[in-house]
């Protein structure tokens, strides 16, 4: 019967709205990451290289040195190790492209929400109909009145 309890609680967790809207938002993310890398690594990156002497940032590295002797690898040729600097300041621009990208977007979805709430607080609320009791009195009111 605990099976039963469990699967159900699954159902529900699984079709709830919340969990499509946020697989949609990982989804839509991951291409929005891609399409970032490719702007930053064929727009971006191309131009910052016009202004720094056509540094090729993609093949900028460090060679290491090598502290416990040359290793060689099943070929026989020598492995060196390198710090990929150049592939690191890519990483570091897409970061803040895809970063203030969002800080648009968010900054945008808050000013969205400002307006709706500004435009519900100046619509004037309608009175309160009065009940049938109300009207009912006040029709007896009237009559004595009379």
């Amino acid at each position: 019967m605990a099976k039963k309890g469990i699967i159900k609680e699954f159902k529900e967790f699984a079709v709830k709205g919340n969990m499509f809207d946020m697989a949609i938002g990982v989804i839509i993310g991951g291409v929005f990451k891609d399409l970032v890398t490719s702007f930053t690594d064929n727009v971006i990156m191309p131009i910052v290289s016009v202004f720094t002497g056509s540094i090729d940032f993609s093949s900028w590295r460090i060679k290491l040195p090598s502290l416990f002797g040359e290793k060689v690898n099943e070929a026989g040729e020598v492995v060196e190790n390198y710090l990929n600097v150049g592939n690191f300041i890519s990483s570091v621009i897409s970061f803040l492209i895809l970063a203030f990208v969002i800080f648009m977007m968010v900054k945008g979805m808050n000013k969205l929400r400002e307006l709706g709430k500004k435009e519900e607080e100046e619509a004037p609320a309608e009175p309160p109909k009065p009940s049938n009791e109300e009207v009912l009195l006040t029709e007896i009111r009237d009559l004595l009145k009379k």
